[in-house]
């Protein structure tokens, strides 16, 4: 039903986390941006902005672009993992937000300055690693009196859950964040997650702390 272009990355693993945790039949396509696959005329059809994950859904000849937009549509489609009173929904919607406005921006600037070029930048190193410090004490808060980031396990944790999936590269200790700790083992331990977490391959286990 869907067709899910995507690869092993966080933004990637979102999707294919969403639609295992759904149940929607889909065929996962991988595009290899190492490779520069997402510069293919075809996939530029889908995800004009040449980046991943973008799906097709066969049944409603629906194609969507930008992760979060997915969630929102698989959500919406499978009357699931998003809350439907008017007070949940913004807050979901708002944490959404912020993984995309936030999380996902900062994470990713942490990634290509403290992982894979150190030493090259040391002003960016220090910026970005103070951001995703920061980042990481606003979720730590979030959660102290939250099981999952706006109560029902929702597309925002699974939004969120497959950055911090990658704590090591941005240089954090989950044990200085108990609240991250405990959410981030909840849903690593879930079978779905573990499932999406190796589309369209497996290339490593879940990191844990």
């Amino acid at each position: 039903m869907i067709d899910l272009y995507t690869w092993v990355t966080p933004n990637g693993r979102k999707v294919s986390i969403m639609l295992e945790e759904s149940g929607i039949p889909y065929t996962a396509h991988p595009v290899n941006i190492g490779q520069d696959e997402q510069f293919d005329p075809e996939f530029l059809k889908i995800s004009p902005n040449n980046k991943i994950p973008a799906i097709v859904d066969q049944e409603t000849g629906i194609s969507v672009m930008e992760s979060g937009a997915i969630l929102l549509y698989l959500a919406e489609k499978c009357g699931q993992f998003m809350p439907t009173d008017a007070k949940g929904k913004w807050s979901a919607m708002e944490w959404l937000m912020w993984q995309m406005g936030g999380v996902g921006p900062m994470l990713g600037q942490a990634h290509h300055f403290l992982h894979f070029n150190q030493g090259k930048a040391p002003y960016a190193e220090e910026r970005y690693a103070k951001e995703a410090q920061r980042l990481y004490g606003v979720l730590d808060k979030r959660l102290a009196d939250h099981e999952f980031v706006v109560g029902d396990y929702s597309i925002v944790d699974m939004a969120i859950w497959p950055w911090t999936a990658r704590f090591e590269w941005q240089q954090i200790d989950l044990n200085r964040f108990p609240n991250v700790k405990r959410w981030y083992q909840a849903i690593a331990a879930r079978p779905a997650v573990q499932k999406g977490f190796d589309v369209p391959k497996k290339v490593m286990e879940i990191p844990m702390p």
